[in-house]
């Protein structure tokens, strides 16, 4: 599996504990969030994706992740949750791909994370309610992002651009609520820092 080529694309939703909007965006790494360290969970949309022969499209998967300082120092703790409608072969392949096995967008997990909290299925959803992303996986996740509105209040607030590693364009945010609860954490970021953006990624 580990040679296999592999591509996602879709949305993705984030929600951390940063009190204004996340400055390891901008930095790309090189200042500490604003609490000096990063709680945060993000929810994926796979519109369409596979894993070699493996298709990986219509399926939701969430994202949790502690960074204990500047992001680029490394020593992440994280732990993914994906979608119970996936197969067995799906399961294997989205391991592989977010813990950066598979190389490619994802390759730079495998050097930050240090403690991996482990895989679990469940029912996931991801949906779109006017300009609201609504990311839910039941006793675990209950999280609702709204864009930041810029001038022209009917537009989001955009960075675009950038060399940021999860996408060259941000949708700048913040949540409206924010609860997860699992691997013995118990977070609420309501009224902090988000980000929407697309999802692109592939490898290796």
């Amino acid at each position: 599996m580990a040679d296999q080529g592999w591509a996602m694309k879709g949305e993705l939703v984030l929600s951390c504990n940063c009190t204004v909007f996340c400055p390891c965006v901008l930095s790309l790494g090189s200042h500490p969030p604003t609490e000096g360290y990063c709680q945060t969970w993000a929810g994926f949309r796979i519109d369409a994706g596979h894993f070699g022969e493996v298709d990986l499209s219509g399926l939701n998967l969430g994202l949790v992740m502690e960074i204990p300082g500047y992001m680029s120092r490394g020593n992440w703790t994280a732990g993914l949750f994906i979608d119970k409608r996936a197969s067995v072969y799906a399961v294997r392949a989205l391991t592989r791909i977010f813990t950066g096995k598979a190389g490619g967008t994802t390759s730079l997990l495998a050097i930050l994370v240090g403690k991996f909290l482990g895989v679990e299925q469940a029912p996931i959803t991801y949906e779109t309610r006017d300009r609201t992303r609504i990311f839910q996986i039941p006793k675990i996740i209950d999280g609702a992002v709204t864009p930041t509105s810029g001038k022209d209040r009917d537009e989001d607030t955009v960075i675009s651009n950038s060399e940021y590693w999860i996408a060259p364009e941000i949708i700048v945010a913040s949540s409206d609520k924010s609860k997860m609860r699992a691997f013995g954490r118990n977070w609420n970021f309501a009224g902090r820092s988000a980000e929407i953006c697309k999802l692109d990624w592939r490898g290796p």
